[in-house]
């Protein structure tokens, strides 16, 4: 995995201590390493104390940037002192990248005018300029902290997510293979609105993955690979062999058309064509699982919104990604519900090793052998994110929200790949999902990275994000 990479910039301004330059560029170094990123510096001796002070230096720290073009991910702005604005704005405004403004903390004892910083002040002097100039920048609590500092530690793991987010998002291609699953309105949207955010859908008939499956050759030897790879990722024991060789087919097709598209998500119409071809008679869930637990956004019935946030969530938490049903409650507890699928859950995300099987819906609607390829256990109990999202009026509508995945008991009965999520105020939350027309699928990754996919997809990238955990909902309504 390639490491998140920073563009370092030192403000600096003439009348306060430019020394501290010195010490801050040490530092910054010390602290992007120890949080397992990489970076790029200006040479010290291309400026005064290798800083920014003037709208000259500020050009040449712009063609710094020009000629490392595609190196780094992001820019982090450190103020050891009350740094120079003007030079700023002429050295960033056509970075083209998140750029994160870090301010250096006064220390009590040491407020003379020899050694007092003022970045306090700077730092309001430094995002006011960047605000009339349209320069898009982040900034966390606390307003000043060392670079060395357990505060910054976690500013910078959440501004580095917000990095991955970002370039990741910039330029989409989606995959719609097959057709909106037809009974499910719930999964509309809209192509010209995505296409606004940089997002690009290609479509293509379940008729032409039902001809790759059909065609290929059972000597190829991606397909002897895959098959031995299924059977290493999840229990295939009780799945008959004739089932393994489409689901493996299935797998080598869709992996084809990913490469072919030059795809970065997808999402799949998995019923009930699939189900009623008598010589495909698969559920894909274990494959989508697959794909996710790889990295690749990969959504069922054909839900495009979910499968755009699912990528955001992978690329910030760097972890697999999953959508779910916001399916049953928990008992009486308001604050706990059980999120479930049919098997598309990665394996990064389970307690342990799933259970290939056959879909018991499927079996129940009358159709005994058409639904070989859940993949069945329980969610491992983890802090999670999760988000969802919808077209409407031409924009993109996300909200966002973290909780935890508990160890709570679900019954040996309950069937697919479940969990017990544990969301503070969920009741309210659930009001404004419902009320706000978002859908009744759910997305999740493992870990906290709500922060970071907010400031990515609505700062940088334009997306209405509604941060569930950071408003007051009365009724459904978000005050």
């Amino acid at each position: 995995m390639a490491k998140t990479t920073f563009a370092l910039y030192f403000g600096n301004r003439g009348i306060f201590p430019g020394e501290l330059i010195a010490s801050a560029r040490k530092e910054m170094m010390k602290a992007v390493n120890k949080a397992g990123c990489d970076y790029i510096i200006l040479d010290e001796a291309a400026t005064r104390f290798g800083g920014v002070e003037t709208p000259a230096e500020g050009q040449i720290y712009a063609k710094f940037l020009k000629e490392n073009e595609g190196k780094y991910d992001g820019v982090i702005l450190s103020l050891p002192n009350f740094g120079d604005e003007n030079g700023a704005a002429k050295a960033l405004q056509d970075a083209g990248v998140p750029i994160l403004i870090q301010a250096y903390p006064d220390e009590i004892g040491l407020m003379d005018v020899t050694h007092r910083r003022d970045s306090y002040c700077g730092k309001f002097s430094m995002t006011d300029v960047f605000y009339q100039f349209g320069i898009k920048f982040s900034t966390f609590a606390p307003h000043t902290c060392h670079p060395l500092s357990d505060e910054f530690a976690k500013q910078l793991k959440i501004f580095a997510q917000t990095c991955r987010v970002v370039k990741g998002m910039k330029r989409v291609t989606a995959g719609a293979i097959g057709a909106r699953v037809t009974k499910f309105k719930t999964v509309r949207f809209d192509e010209l609105a995505l296409q606004k955010y940089g997002v690009t859908v290609e479509s293509y008939d379940l008729s032409e993955l039902f001809a790759r499956i059909r065609k290929m050759a059972a000597g190829r030897k991606e397909l002897t690979a895959k098959k031995k790879f299924l059977k290493a990722y999840s229990n295939f024991s009780c799945v008959p062999a004739g089932k393994l060789d489409t689901l493996a087919r299935m797998s080598v097709a869709i992996d084809d058309m990913i490469g072919e598209y030059g795809l970065d998500l997808i999402a799949l119409r998995c019923w009930e064509e699939m189900q009623k071809e008598e010589d495909i008679a698969v559920a894909p869930c274990v494959l989508m699982g697959e794909l996710n637990n790889r990295g690749i956004a990969a959504s069922c019935e054909l839900d495009i919104a979910n499968a755009i946030v699912m990528r955001a969530l992978n690329l910030a938490s760097q972890e697999p990604a999953a959508v779910l049903d916001w399916n049953n409650n928990y008992g009486d507890d308001p604050d706990k519900c059980v999120l479930f699928h049919c098997g598309p859950v990665p394996e990064g995300l389970m307690k342990e090793k799933g259970m290939v099987g056959n879909h018991k819906f499927f079996i129940k609607g009358g159709n005994p052998n058409c639904g070989w390829g859940t993949d069945e256990g329980r969610i491992l109990p983890m802090k999670m994110t999760y988000a969802s999202s919808k077209t409407e009026n031409g924009k993109i509508f996300v909200y966002t929200g973290e909780g935890e995945i508990t160890n709570d008991v679900i019954e040996e009965g309950f069937f697919g790949c479940g969990g017990v999520a544990k969301i503070k105020n969920l009741q309210e939350k659930i009001l404004y999902i419902g009320k706000s027309g978002y859908r009744h699928h759910v997305s999740l990754t493992k870990g906290n990275c709500a922060i970071a996919v907010n400031e990515a997809l609505s700062n940088y990238l334009g997306y209405n994000v509604a941060p569930l955990d950071d408003m007051r909902i009365v009724n459904g309504k978000s005050f």
